[in-house]
């Protein structure tokens, strides 16, 4: 059972559902908090959390004084730039087509590693996968809402979620080439608060600052990010340095968020109900993850075969 628990497939999918419950936090924390300056604290607290949790502050600052341009690029990279993107692109794109959008990050993912590392190279089945996935995301988006391109501003918008995904992307890869010996959570909880605190300073001259008393609700679902945030930014770090792991193979399993994110809204919100239509795309979805662990398993036993 621990072994099951340590794997590379199991903590995938667990990292991808704790940031699926993330849409139904975001929705709350914005109705009292600007955008920016919502995910800058949020950051900036998920940080902190690890400090605290860890509670080896001399290691962490040893830590990151050996690589301090590689966590302040990363802070820079997987906070800073790509949710200021994604927040100023979804201000800009109708809501189906930014879900389709960010939906579709694997590909991005995949696109940046093929051209960045040598042993992650897009292969048939691998690109056939993800294609499947991003099908599944149309599916299930197009299902919900239609998506439409309306004027000049949203084509702003598609180019800033583009971005968000690259950078998302380029973060992943600058992982797996320059984080050996640091520790995930000093990765993350370093980028998390220079990132977060980055956010936040910016946000002010541009949001201002939200003032308070914020309702119950609030604190619940602000802690509720911070928390999720330090926990799945920490494991997908951890993943992301394994041997042998792939970017581009571990991130097709973020095509899992938007079905988890789907399947809590029907349980949590009383207007929401499964139509068949999302049903379809989280059936196609789950098939995209069948062919990628499937022609794992074939090429895992291929020189097996050359050897006898």
């Amino acid at each position: 059972m621990l072994k099951i628990l340590k794997s590379t497939t199991f903590l995938a999918i667990f990292a991808s559902w704790l940031w699926s419950t993330a849409f139904v936090g975001v929705k709350i924390g914005l109705e009292y908090h600007s955008p920016l300056q919502f995910a800058g604290l949020r950051f900036f607290i998920s940080g902190l959390l690890l400090l605290v949790f860890f509670g080896k502050p001399r290691v962490f600052l040893r830590e990151i004084k050996k690589q301090p341009v590689f966590v302040l690029l990363i802070a820079l990279l997987q906070i800073f730039l790509q949710y200021a993107f994604f927040y100023m692109g979804l201000d800009f794109v109708p809501s189906a087509l930014g879900a389709m959008l960010i939906g579709a990050s694997p590909l991005f993912v995949a696109v940046v590693a093929h051209f960045s590392l040598s042993n992650d190279r897009m292969t048939f089945w691998k690109m056939f996968s993800i294609a499947i996935g991003v099908l599944g995301i149309v599916v299930i988006t197009l299902g919900r809402s239609k998506a439409e391109v309306r004027g000049e501003y949203e084509w702003l918008g598609i180019l800033f979620l583009i971005m968000n995904n690259l950078f998302s992307g380029f973060s992943n890869v600058l992982i797996v080439k320059r984080s050996k010996g640091m520790p995930a959570w000093v990765l993350s909880g370093g980028s998390l608060i220079i990132g977060g605190l980055a956010l936040f300073l910016v946000s002010l001259p541009v949001e201002g600052l939200a003032s308070g008393p914020f309702p119950r609700d609030y604190y619940l679902a602000l802690g509720w990010l911070s928390f999720l945030s330090a926990a799945a930014f920490t494991i997908w770090f951890s993943l992301i340095k394994r041997p042998g792991v792939k970017v581009s193979e571990l991130n097709v399993w973020k095509f899992l968020i938007p079905v988890s994110g789907a399947i809590l809204s029907w349980v949590l919100i009383a207007e929401e109900q499964p139509d068949w239509i999302s049903v379809t795309g989280m059936l196609i979805i789950a098939s995209s993850l069948v062919v990628l662990n499937l022609s794992n398993y074939w090429r895992s036993r291929r020189p097996r075969h050359h050897e006898k």
